[in-house]
């Protein structure tokens, strides 16, 4: 299974744990960042990811944020 990953600067922390996990079941990451904690606009990454899963390149995907909603509304 392939699994788009995407978030901000405040979810870079969880969306690393989460990948780990992930590759370790046995996924495939697509992993469209961000790469740190500094601080990024979240559609930057958000889109991309949502859009893999849009157009089949993956199966599913995990956004996370600060809070959630933005990055909710982006990748929707």
């Amino acid at each position: 299974m392939i699994i788009a990953l995407g978030s901000d600067h405040a979810g870079y922390a969880l969306k690393e744990r989460l990948k780990k996990y992930l590759i370790a079941k046995g996924c495939e990451m697509l992993d469209f960042g961000t790469e740190s904690e500094q601080s990024v606009d979240y559609p930057d990454y958000i889109l991309p990811a949502a859009e893999a899963v849009a157009d089949g390149r993956a199966h599913g995907g995990i956004v996370v944020g600060g809070s959630g909603n933005g990055e909710a509304i982006a990748a929707n």
